[in-house]
């Protein structure tokens, strides 16, 4: 399971002790301060003690949290890590067997086949590995730990919400390390929101029914803003002169604007001239190349990794029929530390590249693109040990 979450609510309590800890301390008392305000947000009181009692800390869950180096890798190396033959194979197979789910998940939301395969091939390999993490301790243990509370504590209540309505077991739900339960990984607030019943047996049961999962992952991607029947990603090809500082989300123009530009689909034509879009050079301008649609922007709210939504995005047009994509030959990037001693410079340089984490994530990409720009560099956001060094 790849990954970061991202898909969380504020959870407004009723009435809260203000002495009461957020995260941290004994966690006994962490538990009993949770149930606490539970039961004064409007929570039975029965139903939360016995969903408390049993529930217990968990190192390994930690443990999982700290280490996510995989996200280090570049786009090149990453996605072909993710996306094997065997992968594409397999998801054109259960494509053909769920044709009817698709067919409806198309009808219902207008989203294509591929996005949602993406999805379920990278989260549990099409159901097949979904994690064997307990939830409830998964998600009450990250929520005590002080790194991301404000994400897992309202993901606490929801669950605590799924076990009062019958459809969650505190002693034998299991998931990820980060509490996402079934096929395509949801937190409890998301299957809340928008579980799906999409096989009609009167229940949403994301682990073993591939309908309900499927459909609910639809709703969800619908609900967090997809446009129906729209492009997500393509890949395209540049002009010679092509001004490198364009590229990158931060800036937009319409397709009929790339056009006139010399912008080109690389396999068939490009979309609506009318639609907005963005050029995306994950691996600089000698890498691969890729025009960004609106629906593009929704991935990040599934996921907060440029590198892992990129993927996705991408193996969902695979899935869909696109080509393999010309890897071209991008300049060498900088690997853990060498990351790590840049984004020390630029936060050192006053730029906001959030965590020293040796990442490339959105601040450390527009701070780089800024400086390329002041020193009269090709501004195509990718950090090179020339750069560095310039540093």
């Amino acid at each position: 399971m790849l990954k970061l979450v991202s898909l969380a609510g504020m959870f407004m309590a009723g009435a809260v002790a203000a002495q009461e800890v957020t995260c941290g301390g004994s966690f006994a008392q962490f538990k009993a301060q949770m149930a606490d305000e539970a039961v004064a947000s409007g929570h039975d009181a029965d139903a939360t003690r016995r969903f408390f009692d049993g529930i217990s800390h968990s190192d390994s869950v930690l443990k999982a949290d700290r280490r996510q180096g995989i996200f280090q890798d570049p786009f090149i190396t990453f996605s072909r890590k993710l996306i094997s033959q065997n992968r594409l194979d397999k998801g054109r197979q259960m494509g053909a067997k769920h044709a009817s789910v698709f067919d409806r998940i198309q009808s219902d939301y207008g989203i294509a086949p591929g996005v949602l395969l993406a999805f379920w091939a990278f989260e549990t390999d099409y159901g097949a590995f979904q994690g064997n993490f307990n939830t409830a301790n998964a998600l009450v243990t990250l929520a005590h730990d002080c790194r991301r509370p404000e994400i897992f504590r309202p993901q606490v209540f929801s669950a605590l919400s799924l076990y009062e309505q019958g459809g969650f077991d505190p002693d034998t739900t299991t998931g990820a390390w980060a509490g996402e339960i079934g096929m395509v990984q949801m937190l409890p607030k998301d299957i809340l929101e928008n579980g799906v019943d999409g096989d009609g047996d009167g229940r949403v049961t994301l682990k073993t029914s591939a309908a309900d999962a499927l459909l609910s992952g639809a709703k969800m991607l619908s609900h967090l803003g997809w446009r129906p029947g729209e492009p997500w990603l393509q890949e395209v090809t540049l002009p010679d002169g092509f001004d490198w500082s364009m590229a990158g989300l931060q800036t937009t123009r319409t397709v009929a604007e790339w056009e006139q530009m010399g912008v080109r689909a690389r396999q068939g034509v490009l979309d609506d001239g009318r639609l907005p879009s963005s050029i995306l050079l994950p691996q600089g301008r000698g890498g691969p190349t890729f025009m960004a649609y609106p629906n593009f922007s929704v991935y990040f709210e599934w996921n907060q990794s440029f590198t892992y939504v990129l993927t996705a995005a991408y193996f969902g047009t695979r899935l869909e029929g696109a080509s393999v994509y010309d890897a071209g030959s991008p300049a060498k990037g900088l690997e853990g530390e060498q990351m790590k001693a840049l984004q020390s410079k630029l936060q050192g340089m006053g730029y906001d590249v959030g965590k020293i984490d040796g990442i490339l994530g959105a601040g450390t990409r527009a701070a780089v693109r800024d400086v390329q720009i002041k020193m009269g560099l090709p501004a195509d956001s990718w950090p090179t040990a020339d750069l560095l060094n310039r540093l």
